[in-house]
């Protein structure tokens, strides 16, 4: 790269749009929708400093932090900085304390903002589009990627472009942006050429950015510079206090920015580039069959056509029928056809709004210690697989409800037990009565996998009471 540029990696997500595969507290980013990799490492991976860029920062949802974390750490990647929102405020303010904390230590410095659940499948072609939109905000400009539309999509906002900018090929001055089309007025952009779908990834320096927030949006700049203020530093995270971010006006950079700025520009282009807001358009970047169906995982189809099917763990038939999206994971099944998957989110604020842990949660729920799974319930009792990393240990905890038995499957565990210390090998077990102070430690080199029986009048993990825990989550439930 000519430029030394830094990655602003955004990850947050309502886990809303591709339900039930994401969950608002594992949204897709950290799945691996296309390859064994996720999205979140893919994006890693693509702006390394294999590729001469600087390491980078990461602004995440504070529920996924430990997510990010382990997903960092098994991509090897260098992070700069994990930043942490408290609560949501959309794009706008994310731009914002980026720039103010690069601007700490170099304002001139160029960062490429990159949303970490696209997909983009030409890295070459990423990389020189990169180059050119360097160019184009060392100038002074605030550049957008521009995604030459393949089709007449209205889920997309679009971007006109207007004169070439001198002295760099292949970039536009913006004449304006416009909003997610209807069907004939889409057609009528692709027909016209001009216009590129946008992507939401940016480049600009830090100065030019904070410049245009201080010209535009002053008030929303000075709350985020006090919510920065207000870091402090947990484990490897910054977090934000939460009442000083919450004060910050929620917008996204492109109505705060973009739309204002007489500083726009655009660098269309090509790169096989996805941002996989559905899953029509999840289908659209794998290989269908000759019937233009779709699938993933053990799915068997008769007489089906341009269908997207997806199973993680059980057989799926469809017989005789056209156009459906249908997806089967542990805990839910999702039919629509093909036309509506944009109106999942629906059905997600119902799950929400009838305090359905789906919504939420997929049956495998991951900590930072490893994750468990639900495998039976009834009235007073509840199975869970648990899964350990090595070196890994819970918090030092106990339950007013319920007591536990735990099972060694695999690996090998120390179980503390009020003054005990226990060893256990696989099919070895241990009981921890109601009350018990107790903490599971994984000392070995493999994962720990066990089978926790619980038993009590009440299961809820609300009951339970952190005594010291690792990863500071004491206060946490």
């Amino acid at each position: 790269m000519k430029h030394k540029i830094k990655p602003v990696i955004l990850s947050g997500g309502s886990g809303s749009r591709l339900w039930p595969l994401s969950r608002s507290k594992y949204p897709k980013q950290f799945l691996p929708m296309l390859g064994q990799k996720s999205l979140f490492v893919q994006t890693l991976e693509r702006v390394s400093d294999a590729y001469g860029f600087r390491p980078a920062t990461v602004v995440a949802n504070e529920h996924h932090r430990f997510i990010v974390n382990e997903q960092v750490v098994g991509a090897g990647a260098a992070l700069e900085t994990l930043l942490l929102e408290p609560v949501g405020r959309n794009t706008a303010p994310a731009f914002a304390v980026a720039a103010l904390q690069a601007a700490e230590t170099d304002a001139q410095q160029l960062l490429l903002f990159l949303p970490s659940d696209h997909v983009i499948l030409d890295t070459p072609g990423f990389h020189k589009a990169v180059a050119v939109a360097a160019d184009v905000a060392a100038g002074g400009a605030l550049c957008c990627f521009g995604m030459t539309p393949t089709r007449p999509d209205t889920g997309y906002g679009y971007i006109a472009a207007g004169q070439a900018l001198p002295g760099v090929e292949g970039a536009f001055q913006i004449d304006g942006f416009r909003e997610k089309p209807d069907a004939a007025t889409a057609q009528g952009y692709l027909e016209a050429g001009g216009y590129s779908w946008n992507s939401g990834m940016f480049l600009m320096k830090a100065s030019t950015l904070l410049a245009e927030f201080e010209a535009l949006q002053p008030d929303m700049l000075e709350a985020c510079r006090k919510a920065l203020a207000s870091v402090t530093a947990d484990l490897n995270f910054l977090r934000m206090d939460e009442a000083s971010f919450a004060a910050v006006p929620a917008d996204s950079i492109d109505y705060a920015i973009m739309e204002k700025t007489s500083k726009a520009a655009v660098v269309p282009a090509e790169f096989g580039w996805s941002d996989v807001g559905s899953f029509s358009a999840l289908a659209d970047v794998q290989t269908a069959d000759p019937a233009g169906n779709v699938t993933v995982g053990d799915v068997m189809l008769e007489g089906a056509k341009n269908c997207f099917v997806s199973s993680e763990n059980k057989l799926v038939t469809l017989l005789g029928v056209e156009d459906l999206i249908v997806v089967s994971t542990d805990d839910a099944v999702l039919v629509a056809p093909k036309g509506q998957d944009q109106d999942i989110k629906k059905v997600v604020d119902k799950l929400k709004a009838g305090n359905r842990i789906e919504a939420d949660f997929h049956s495998t729920v991951y900590r930072p210690w490893g994750n468990y799974r639900g495998v039976a319930e009834g009235s007073r009792y509840q199975v869970k697989e648990i899964e350990v990393y090595p070196g890994k240990r819970l918090s030092l905890q106990k339950h007013h409800h319920r007591a536990e038995h735990w099972v060694v499957v695999e690996g090998s565990a120390i179980v503390t037990r009020d003054d005990e210390e226990i060893l256990l090998s696989e099919n070895e077990s241990v009981y921890l009565p109601l009350g018990a102070v107790h903490r599971l430690t994984n000392p070995g080199k493999i994962n720990l996998k066990l089978i926790e029986v619980q038993s009590g009048s009440y299961l809820g993990e609300d009951d339970i009471v952190r005594l010291e825990d690792d990863f500071n989550r004491e206060n946490e439930k």
